[in-house]
């Protein structure tokens, strides 16, 4: 498997937390940099949350402070009661020893692609706020990108805010328009498949003790699961990791059984944040999203596994 150059986009939370660890980890994906941005938490604590994982990882990645609010609209605030006061399970971590790079977060994200064009990966997992105003700013991107792999939407499944709407498309929904219209390769990692992928109190339970970040790691994912089971309806102790796949699936696209669809992010009203994906034979317009319908679970969870340092049960 090729080393695939990414950049990592995070509002970091728990599931990014694992997203971050994952691609810091894997041998097969080169971490060009990590961008934060508004969501679970504001940006200011996306950023401190990512740079104590960089440090907990022993990993020498810059990491580049980005947007703290949407392009049009205001921002609806955090979500303490799925991801903690502090984005990690409130796990209060000690504060970082390094610091943010000086460059913006799109301004890294413009140079990057410049530099190595046909080469990049951009992953988003936050909101697609930072992708879009790098886009926005000098729209040759989309064509010099090598993709853009998104952790977002939900296609033919409801909604995880709305009835319609996944949070990332929901929290700038202008934001991913301005992106799926961009004409860049665009892969949609969404609720359809993110929610097949379960991470178990088992697996836990497992995680090598001796790792850095295995506290954090367990702290953190067991406050997740108890959220989600408590406002997302969710039977026993587990949570879906939708950050971890899409960067799974950058990593190896093969994960993910993909469909090309015309998808549209509505940006009004009760259906803002949508993925109108068209579905119809005869779609009106082109197909400009790869959209996950199915996922190999049993395949990433043993990578995710491996990457993160859960042993396996033997049982």
């Amino acid at each position: 498997m090729e080393r695939t150059r990414i950049v990592l986009d995070v509002d970091t939370g728990v599931d990014d937390a694992l997203a971050i660890l994952y691609a810091l980890r894997s041998p097969h994906l080169e971490v060009l940099g990590i961008t934060t941005c508004f969501g679970n938490v504001d940006v200011d604590q996306a950023t401190r949350n990512t740079l104590c994982l960089v440090e907990l990882c022993g990993a020498d990645v810059p990491v580049f402070r980005g947007a703290d609010r949407p392009i049009l609209r205001e921002w609806s605030g955090p979500v303490p009661w799925i991801h903690g006061e502090d984005g990690l399970g409130d796990t209060r971590l000690a504060e970082p020893h390094r610091r943010a790079e000086e460059q913006d977060a799109a301004a890294f994200i413009r140079e990057t692609i410049r530099r190595y064009p046909g080469e990049v990966v951009l992953v988003p997992v936050a909101r697609m706020t930072n992708v879009a105003r790098a886009f926005l700013f000098d729209p040759d991107l989309a064509r010099l990108v090598r993709g853009v792999v998104f952790m977002g939407g939900a296609a033919f499944c409801p909604g995880n805010v709305t009835a319609v709407a996944e949070a990332n498309l929901w929290g700038d929904p202008e934001a991913a328009a301005i992106v799926l219209r961009s004409g860049a390769p665009l892969t949609m990692v969404g609720l359809d498949v993110t929610m097949q992928a379960r991470l178990t109190e088992g697996d836990l339970a497992r995680i090598d003790p001796g790792l850095p970040y295995a506290r954090v790691i367990r702290d953190a994912v067991s406050f997740y699961m108890n959220a989600y089971e408590e406002t997302q309806g969710v039977k026993g102790r587990w949570c879906p990791l939708h950050d971890p796949l899409a960067v799974a699936v950058a990593e190896d696209p093969t994960l993910c059984t993909t469909r090309p669809y015309s998808v549209r992010v509505s940006c009004d009203g009760i259906t803002a944040g949508m993925t109108v994906v068209d579905a119809r034979p005869h779609a009106e317009g082109e197909a400009n999203v790869q959209v996950c319908v199915e996922v190999d679970a049993e395949r990433f969870l043993a990578r995710f596994r491996a990457r993160i340092g859960i042993a396996v049960d033997k049982d």
